[in-house]
């Protein structure tokens, strides 16, 4: 199964609320992606740019494209950008491809 990576942010509204009542939201990320067929591998606070990163496995893009829509739609957080991970086999599969792939630079 392909792996992403999550990085997000809380609103402060949800810090707030967090530390009025501090909780594992790794065991509720966990439930929304188990609910799709997928696996929580990590998830980490940060200092930094995000406050999080989340390593998960989804059995397409569309599942977790789903887990994305319905986490960033909840209002929690003020942003959530996920990146698809290739693996090294992946990533030579696709250099293969790509070296028979006739590219035209603009105005060439």
């Amino acid at each position: 199964m392909p792996l992403y990576l999550s990085r997000f942010s809380y609103t402060p509204e949800t810090w707030g609320r967090l530390m009025g009542r501090p909780e594992d939201r790794a065991k509720a990320a966990q439930s929304y992606i188990e609910s799709v067929g997928g696996k929580l591998h990590g998830f980490w606070y940060a200092f930094g740019t995000h406050d999080g990163y989340n390593l998960w496995e989804a059995p397409d893009n569309v599942s977790m494209a789903s887990v994305a829509l319905a986490i960033s739609g909840g209002g929690a957080l003020s942003s959530f950008e996920t990146t698809v991970l290739l693996t090294v086999d992946e990533t030579i599969e696709a250099l293969r491809n790509a070296e028979q792939i006739r590219y035209r630079a603009p105005g060439a």
